[in-house]
This record gives structure tokens, C-alpha cells and sequence, in this order.
């Protein structure tokens, strides 16, 4: 289990790498592939032994090899992050088939999150491939839960559409796919996932109202896709133990 924890956490990395690229090229409409890692400033090549993830921004002291200005913190805590969540996902699923849906359902919801913080927008290019791979994954590994996800991809995406026919300020379509991705991924998890996410989405709400005041407050967009990623991250993890709870506690 040791090996498998730190392959994971190597591959995470890895991962981490590339979603460092999608978050940043994606949404510019440029190909993922080419032209390779460069510098953003310099635009030299990075050679492979100065992509290291996480390891080579620290031995050459968060500057580019070149051109010594900074590469900003965020790729190697991406990296980082990465690594940290595809452990966590094969320490709790014990590398069985849920890990792979697991790992699959991370490596999506990591360039949601930082897409939607720096444009405001999720990509159909992630969430559309990302829910077809979700009923493909799941019909292939395990065909008995596909009724329940899809029930419970539709119940998640339905609510937020609601939400966000209601309020359309406040939650957009992109939101709304990724509930229902959600839904496919977790099944009944997707009830504390969704959940998390308006309570994490309601307390930054008050904190800024705190700060700026609720007129303002109202008038200042706030993504709710990084929310929507922290609940499916808590849905995957622990998703079926807070539903155990509150099953054993209240019903």
C-alpha cells in the first residue's frame, strides 16, 4: 500500500503538471500540446530536467533557468495539490475500481476550479467529455451504481438549474453541468458534495459582505465552481461516511 500511495502521489504530480497547462491554455483556445513547456516570460523551452514538478521549482528557487524572473507559486502548489488528492483518493478507496473514477473525477475538477477563478467560466470542453467518461467509466467498472448516478447526476444539475433560473446572477449553466457531473461521479455522495458546496459558497458570501458591505456584496461576482470542486472532493472522500452518519443519527 506504501508503493501505491507514493505512485500515486507521483503520478499526481504529474497530472498536476499537465492541468497546470490546461488551466492556462484552455481557456485562451491554444493546443494543449504544442508548442511544449516553455517560460512564460523568456518563452524558452523548458528543458526536462527543469520540469521536475514541484521538485525543479524549488532547487532552481521559483525563477526560470534563463531569464531568472519568477514563475509564479501556483504550479508547484497545483502540482502539489494534485499529488496530495489522487493519495488521498487511493489511501481511502484502497486502489480498487473506485479509485480510478475517483482520479478521473479530480483531474477534471482541478482545472475547473482554477478556470472558473481566474474567467469566470467552466468549459464544456472539460465537463461535457468529463460526463461522458463518468457513464462510460462507471457502466464499465461498475454497471450495478449506473442507475443511481445518473438519478443522481440529473436530481444535482436539476437543482442548480432552478437555482440558477432563479437567480441567474448568481449561479451560471456552467454550474449547473458540473452538478450534474458531479451526480455521475458520486451517486447518492452527491447530496453532502452539493451540500458543502452552498455552505462553503453561503460563509465566503458573508465574509465579503462582511467586508465591503451586503450592497456590495451583491454586486460582486464570486465563482461558485471552486465550491462546487471542494464539495466533490469532500463527496468522493468522505461522502459515504457523512451519509452513514446522518443516516444513523436523524433517520
Amino acid at each position: 500500500m506504501t508503493l501505491l500511495l507514493v505512485g500515486a502521489g507521483i503520478l499526481g504530480a504529474m497530472i498536476g503538471s499537465f492541468l497546470n497547462v490546461v488551466a492556462w491554455r484552455l481557456p485562451r483556445g491554444e493546443s494543449l500540446v504544442r508548442p511544449g513547456s516553455h517560460c512564460p516570460h523568456c518563452e524558452v523551452p523548458i528543458r526536462p530536467w527543469h520540469n521536475i514538478p514541484v521538485i525543479s521549482w524549488i532547487a532552481l528557487r521559483g525563477s526560470c533557468a534563463v531569464c531568472t524572473r519568477p514563475i509564479p507559486m501556483r504550479y508547484p502548489l497545483v502540482e502539489a495539490v494534485t499529488a496530495g488528492l489522487y493519495v488521498a483518493v487511493v489511501a481511502v478507496t484502497g486502489a480498487d475500481r473506485e479509485a480510478i473514477l475517483g482520479l478521473l473525477l479530480v483531474s477534471a475538477l482541478v482545472p475547473i476550479a482554477l478556470i472558473d477563478l481566474d474567467h469566470r467560466i467552466i468549459p464544456n470542453a472539460i465537463t461535457a467529455p468529463a460526463a461522458v467518461v463518468a457513464v462510460v467509466a462507471t457502466a464499465l467498472l461498475q454497471p450495478h451504481h449506473l442507475p443511481e448516478r445518473l438519478i443522481a447526476g440529473a436530481v444535482a444539475g436539476g437543482l442548480l438549474l432552478v437555482v440558477a433560473l432563479i437567480a441567474p446572477r448568481g449561479m451560471g449553466i456552467g454550474d449547473v453541468k458540473l452538478a450534474g457531473v458531479l451526480g455521475l461521479f458520486l451517486g447518492r455522495a452527491v447530496a453532502p458534495a452539493m451540500f458543502i458546496a452552498l455552505m462553503a459558497g453561503s460563509a465566503a458570501g458573508a465574509v465579503i459582505a462582511a467586508r465591503k458591505g451586503v450592497a456590495d456584496a451583491r454586486k460582486t461576482a464570486v465563482p461558485f465552481g471552486p465550491f462546487l470542486a471542494l464539495g466533490g472532493v469532500t463527496g468522493l472522500l468522505v461522502g459515504a461516511q457523512i451519509i452513514a452518519w446522518y443516516g444513523g443519527t436523524f433517520v
